[in-house]
């Protein structure tokens, strides 16, 4: 998809960010809105953004002339979606405007268009009931703020042609972003992880165990600095899965309503799949590399611990 031409349907926040990101990868982009002032209004507020972006170098120095160049405003839905080759709709979170902006996009583009949907939450095969021709649709689900955050869940459903999976990560690659493809379930992956953290965090504020704020702390400052380099699976394997295990014992011997320890886990316990230290956990690694995993995991802590120093506090103590 080296030459495509894409429409972002809804040009607030999400669809903005993701209209800059396709625009500075190259693409030719048009935006559409409730209304064409809306849509028009937005695409100079992105310019005006990239630009200052720019001057603070977190885009290209040119990213301002890049984007006003690149993302102009349609009149309607209909003339956006005319003849390119994805749309990614990013209207509000409420299933009957996604239903009846869907239906209108696959009523008006071309019949090889695919069709994205940047919903967080809302099941793709629910979503595809309103699209003509729905092999050609799938979740494009981008992470706030668009323009930054690497990871964009790809969510087939059902009856997507897998080529249109492989066409979209593609796309995504070009654009220096990491598309991960998975099953469509509610929440996806992303918001299923990250609301049963935010559940656990509630509880333990509801329980008095500590403040939000103490909370955060821990978080940011313990397991979730470690999150930018190894996720919770290579987490476990580097700690020991046999260590888990236990720990599931006594968190479920305290919590038994919310803590037992996984089938996924038990079973690799009883087979001497313990990670790293075995060579073979939720994921291999080969014993003789774990010292170059143990290098490669301090000295990219020790980086960012570097880089924490030098940003600095944020501006509200979070």
């Amino acid at each position: 998809m080296n030459n495509s031409k894409v429409a972002v349907i809804g040009s607030g926040y999400m669809g903005g960010g993701i209209a800059q990101v396709l625009a500075l990868a190259g693409r030719q982009v048009v935006l559409a809105d409730a209304s064409p002032e809306l849509a028009a209004s937005n695409r100079e507020r992105l310019i005006r953004e990239a630009a200052d972006y720019g001057e603070r170098g977190l885009f290209p120095r040119d990213a301002g002339e890049a984007v006003a160049e690149r993302l102009t405003a349609a009149a309607s839905l209909e003339d956006a979606v005319a003849d390119v080759d994805l749309v990614e709709e990013a209207v509000p979170e409420i299933l009957d405007l996604k239903h009846e902006t869907l239906r209108r996009v696959s009523a008006a583009c071309r019949a090889d268009t695919l069709i994205g949907s940047n919903t967080s939450t809302i099941s793709i095969g629910t979503l595809a009931q309103a699209v003509a021709d729905p092999s050609r649709f799938l979740g494009v689900h981008f992470s706030n703020p668009a323009p930054f955050v690497p990871g964009v869940e790809v969510i087939p459903h059902a009856t997507t042609d897998p080529s249109a999976v492989d066409r979209v990560v593609e796309l995504l690659r070009e654009c220096g972003k990491v598309g991960v493809p998975i099953t469509d379930v509610t929440g996806f992956v992303l918001n299923r992880l990250q609301y049963a953290l935010f559940s656990e965090a509630a509880r333990l504020v509801d329980e008095g165990v500590a403040t939000p704020e103490a909370v955060d702390l821990i978080a940011r400052t313990t397991f979730g600095f470690r999150l930018p380099f190894f996720g919770p699976f290579a987490i476990a394997d580097i700690a020991g899965l046999d260590v888990y295990d236990f720990c599931y014992g006594s968190l479920g011997a305290a919590y038994p309503d919310r803590f037992a320890a996984p089938s996924v886990l038990s079973e690799r316990v009883e087979r001497g799949e313990l990670g790293v230290k075995t060579g073979r956990g939720f994921l291999a690694t080969p014993r003789e590399r774990a010292s170059e995993l143990a290098t490669y995991r301090d000295e990219a802590y020790a980086a960012l611990s570097g880089l924490l120093k030098q940003l600095g506090p944020a501006p509200v103590d979070y």
